[in-house]
């Protein structure tokens, strides 16, 4: 759709071990528009599906994308637990049990449907002014109340120790904690390797611009922009 002021929302698929912030930063110097935001992050090890929000118009509406249900891929790996529940963080526990595909099936059927999470240590959620990370960087680990998700899980395959699943869920849900967890109650351990998210709301992967696309000053970014209808 032709949007003159260059303002709107455009899709792109993150690339791995690139940040909100960069996105933001390469689409200032692209479009000339300081006013740009995002309707959620996605943690550097993880792909796919950001929605950037380019001017003031489109930034105000960032809570209602917030709150919008997410897709993703995930591929977990059993055998390990890491301190950030994924593979930026240190290993902290391991074990040698190898679950059956019955006991994969079956542990799965507990992450099914509306269940409780707590958040991580290691997450941007604040408790009384302070985000989490910051705290668990210094070693310091505090209460923390679960919340209630919405959870949908599909399992996708299973070869030891790779567990790959899809899982469809409510706003808040940490798909790190979700690893974490699975792991605990298969008695194994496990933590994610990958994540890619392939559906924000209404948005999926497949109407992404690649996020390489936006480091080239030719680009033409204008005719995949999207307006709120």
């Amino acid at each position: 759709m032709n949007n003159p002021k260059g303002e709107g929302i455009l899709l792109v698929d993150k690339e791995k071990e690139r940040t909100a912030f960069y996105l933001v930063k390469v689409l200032r110097k692209l479009t000339g528009i300081k006013k740009i935001g995002h309707a959620g992050i996605l943690d550097p090890f993880a792909t796919g599906v950001m929605v950037m929000l380019i001017g003031r118009p489109y930034t105000k509406m960032s809570d209602k994308f917030l709150n919008d249900d997410k897709e993703y891929q995930a591929t977990l790996k059993l055998g390990v637990a890491t301190d950030t529940f994924d593979c930026d963080g240190t290993f902290t526990e391991s074990s040698t049990k190898v679950p059956s595909l019955n006991e994969i099936e079956a542990v799965l059927e507990d992450f099914q449907g509306c269940i409780e999470q707590i958040p991580p240590m290691f997450s941007a959620k604040k408790i009384e002014g302070q985000k989490l990370y910051t705290l668990a960087r210094q070693g310091i680990v505090v209460e923390r109340k679960p919340i209630q998700i919405h959870v949908h899980i599909e399992l996708l395959d299973y070869t030891y120790p790779e567990l790959k699943m899809r899982v469809a869920c409510s706003k808040g849900t940490y798909v790190r904690s979700l690893a974490h967890d699975i792991g605990i109650k298969l008695g194994c351990y496990a933590h994610l390797t990958a994540l890619q998210r392939t559906r924000s709301g209404s948005f999926c992967l497949k109407d992404c611009v690649d996020a390489k696309s936006l480091s080239d000053p030719s680009f033409l970014y204008m005719p995949y922009l999207r307006k709120q209808i």
